[in-house]
C-alpha cells in the first residue's frame, strides 16, 4: 500500500522486514515538479533505480545530474540526497537500500 512519506514522495515498501536486515526495495513516487527534502539515511547506502519520468538527483557534493529510465543514482551512506521531478509525469524508482531502511536512520537535513 501506496503512502505520503514526510520526504516529499510516496513510498510502496516492496521488501523490508527484520528476517532481512541486509536489504529493503520500495518503490518511490515524486510527483510533478516536486523536489524531496534534502535529507540523509545514517549508515545505509541507497541506490535509486529510475523506471519511469525524469529528474534531476543531488547526492552530497556531486554534481547535480540528469536522470531518466535504466538509470541508477548511487547515494553513499550518511550522504545528504535529494530528487527533483523535472517531467510532465510522475518519477517513479525503486530505492534499494543496504541495510534495510529504518525510519530510525532518516534525517531530515531542512
Amino acid at each position: 500500500m501506496e503512502y505520503y512519506f514526510e520526504e516529499g514522495c510516496f513510498i510502496t515498501e516492496l521488501s523490508n522486514t527484520p528476517e532481512h536486515p541486509d536489504l529493503s526495495i520500495a518503490r518511490a513516487r515524486v510527483p510533478v515538479g516536486v523536489t524531496t527534502r534534502w535529507h540523509r539515511v545514517k549508515d545505509t547506502c541507497e541506490r535509486y533505480v529510475i523506471l519511469e519520468g525524469r529528474g534531476r538527483a543531488e547526492v552530497g557534493d556531486q554534481t547535480p545530474r540528469g536522470v531518466g529510465p535504466g538509470d541508477v543514482v548511487v547515494i553513499p551512506k550518511s550522504q545528504p540526497q535529494r530528487i527533483a521531478n523535472i517531467g510532465d509525469k510522475d518519477l517513479i524508482f525503486l530505492a534499494i537500500c543496504t541495510p534495510r531502511f529504518e525510519r530510525a536512520a532518516y534525517e531530515d537535513l531542512e
